[in-house]
Parts: C-alpha cells; structure tokens; sequence
C-alpha cells in the first residue's frame, strides 16, 4: 500500500466538497478554519466550486468530480481535505479518473460521508487515505489541540504512534455557540480483551455498507475495523447495519467503534446487547467509545495503513500511515 508524502511547513492544501457544499458554512467559520490550518504552517487554497449550492446544498456531480481531478492533478497541492460530510459522495465515483489519480497519491482527508469516496479511492488506486477532521472542523475552539494533534501525528510526521484518550468529549451543536458547551469524561471501554495486528479499514458505517456489491468495496478480510455512526442511526439500525458489515467479510481481527451520538438513543445495554449477538466478536479485540466519529474531538486514522491495538491495555498504535 502506498503512503502518501507527509504535509510538511509551507504546502498547499486544497480544500474541496465531493459532498455538502461549503456554502453551508458561515464566512467567520470558513476564515477560523483557514487561519487554523494556516498556524500549522499550510497555505489553503479552494476547488473552484466549493461554494456553489443547489437543492441538496450540494452541486452538480461533474462540477464535484472536476474539483478532485484538479486537486489530484495539481503539483502544487500535497494534501486535499473535504469542507464537510453530507450524503452523496458515493455519487461520485463511477465517474472518477482512478488512474490520474493513481499517478499522483496524496493525502485525503475527511470524515462521515467522505467514508465512501475515501475508501473507493483506496481500493481502487492502492494508497492510503484518512479519515480525520474535515476543513470546517477547523473551526472547533474546545477541543481543537487533541484534535490538532493527532492530524498532526498523522499527517505531518512519519514516526508510529500511540492515539490516547481525550480527557472530555462533547455532542453538542459547537458551530453554533462555540462558548456555552457541555463537556463528559472520556472513557475508553472493553467488550473483548485481546490483541492484534492489522490493516485499519472504516469509517462510517452506513456509508461504509453503500459499496458493497460495488467495485469499491475494500477487501476487508483480517481488517481491524474502525466503525462510528450519527445521530441518525438508533439501536434496531445500527444493528443492522453492524450485522451487514460482518456478514460481507470472512473475518476480522478486531473491532473499534467510534463513540455514539446522545440522540442515537444507543446506550451501553443496548450496544453490549447489540455486540453479544455476534460469537464472531467473542474471539477478536473489541474496544469502544473512542475519540471518532460525530462527536468531538476526534482523532486521525489511515484507511489502509496498519496498527496495533492491545483492548486490555487500552493502547491503540498506528505503524503504517
């Protein structure tokens, strides 16, 4: 698997929207993120129709495709991050270059609905992707060093590393009051001892599960799954999705879910309940409530690169990325 060139002082990072359209976002957010990015030493520049919006509060799938051809083509750009997540990037990709891509591997960067476009491109043009904070996650005041850090980690250094546990998580809306926030202990949990080696591959689940049965399903056999959900999943869902997953792969070597959303309504009985259906999990590491997913902050993982985890010891190290 090919590792990209790591973001170094003084590259250009290209910021694009395969899915919602950064229209949705305030001018005083998109200016925060920007300066954000830009005190790590990046210098951020737009695709050309990163803020048209239509019904969807998206735009139109060439003019989507045409930004990623651009941004992958472009020499000058090291690294690509999405302005955020939405619904239908996977629209995307029977329309996309993979050898212009192939020919010019670097990072690619996001998070929810991204999970589609990001594992496609890893699967079909064999270099690593990630799945970490998109642009407007730049715009997060609390919690943005933990946040920073890992992007940091593992984007803009090449030494493996252990991902550790935020001291406090939130779920609440932060982009529209960034003062009055309500924070809780972090606290790593464990279904299943064990330990593992393996490639990382997920993201968000239900996205995730729109391509099997496509050419862009990555082949997930003896992977260490990372899967998180939204708001908008609940238990009866996440079940069935969860199940689906499982039953299209011959088998996994761990499980590492992202923490839920307060609004999914799944709670710790319902999602014990929900893994102790599976005798797969009885034998892998399985830990869960870690930092990713759609609650903050959250870390930084390559899809396709290689780490260990060891749930007992609650250590999770990235090796290959």
């Amino acid at each position: 698997m090919i590792v990209p060139e790591k973001l170094k002082a003084g590259d250009e990072v290209r910021i694009v929207a395969p899915s919602r359209s950064a229209a949705i976002l305030s001018d005083e957010g998109v200016q925060q993120a920007k300066a954000q990015l830009e005190s790590l030493g990046l210098r951020v520049t737009f695709g050309q129709h990163l803020f048209e919006r239509d019904m969807h509060d998206s735009t139109s799938i060439s003019n989507r495709v045409a930004d990623l051809h651009a941004a992958f083509e472009d020499k000058h750009v090291k690294g690509i991050l999405t302005v955020i997540g939405g619904f239908n990037s996977n629209e995307l990709l029977p329309y996309l270059d993979y050898r212009l891509i192939r020919k010019n591997p670097k990072i690619f960067c996001g998070f929810s609905d991204i999970t589609a476009i990001a594992n496609a491109i890893t699967a079909k043009c064999g270099f690593l992707t990630y799945s970490g904070p998109h642009f407007s996650s730049f715009d997060m005041e609390k919690g943005q060093a933990y946040q920073t850090a890992y992007f940091k980690a593992c984007l803009m250094q090449d030494q493996p590393y252990h991902i550790e546990s935020s001291l406090q998580w939130s779920d609440d809306a932060w982009f529209l009051d960034q003062e009055n926030r309500t924070f809780y202990p972090t606290e790593w949990k464990i279904y299943n001892e064990g330990n593992t080696v393996g490639r990382v591959w997920g993201g968000n689940l239900c996205t995730l599960n729109l391509l099997q049965g496509t050419p862009y399903m990555p082949d997930l056999k003896d992977a260490i799954l990372f899967i998180e959900d939204d708001e908008m999943t609940d238990p009866q869902t996440f079940s069935r999705d969860l199940s689906s997953l499982l039953q299209s792969v011959s088998s996994i070597s761990g499980l590492i879910l992202g923490r839920f959303q307060l609004a999914s309504k799944i709670t710790e009985e319902h999602l014990l309940f929900i893994l102790q259906k599976h005798p797969a999990l009885r034998d892998i590491p399985v830990m869960y409530d870690v930092d990713f997913g759609h609650t903050q902050p959250i870390i930084t993982f390559p899809n396709g690169g290689k780490a260990a985890i060891n749930t007992a010891e609650q250590e999770i190290k990235v090796l290959d990325f």
